[in-house]
């Protein structure tokens, strides 16, 4: 887990990404507001956990940002996936496939986020690391 004293490192990382140009952040942009399971209502949590489950592959995630893509199956559009909703041990890593469900994002309730995300199985030739270990601090 990191420190407190990293904070300001991994600040000064994300701010200094945000302040790049628009090509920097390979065309996806991250929906504001975000609905994390912090500020999500109890019965958007429950729609979603009755709703269908999907499959798909992690397309990219970044550990420090908090944030990455699901590929799904059955489509091509990429699919926001937060920090917040993936259930597990491991931290995803391009390649893994996952099954999750589908919620709409506010306030327009046109792009969709991937909840209830488990990793149902780890890409092959991959390197995993445990939520519980320290991270490696390079921003990919």
């Amino acid at each position: 887990m990191s420190s407190s004293k990293d904070i300001p490192q991994t600040q000064a990382m994300n701010n200094a990404m945000i302040s790049g140009s628009p090509n920097d952040h390979h065309h996806f942009l991250i929906p504001s507001p975000i609905p994390t399971r912090r500020n999500r209502t109890f019965s958007q949590s429950e729609k979603a956990k009755e709703g269908p489950t999907f499959k798909g592959r992690v397309k990219e995630f970044c550990r420090q940002k908090g944030h990455g893509f699901i590929i799904p199956d059955h489509e091509k559009n990429p699919i926001f996936l937060h920090i917040s909703d993936i259930e597990g041990e491991y931290v995803p890593k391009a390649g893994d496939e996952v099954t999750y469900k589908i919620i709409l994002i506010p306030p327009k309730m046109e792009k969709r986020q991937a909840v209830h995300v488990k990793i149902t199985h780890l890409a092959p030739g991959v390197s995993h690391e445990r939520w519980d270990s320290t991270p490696d601090l390079e921003v990919h």
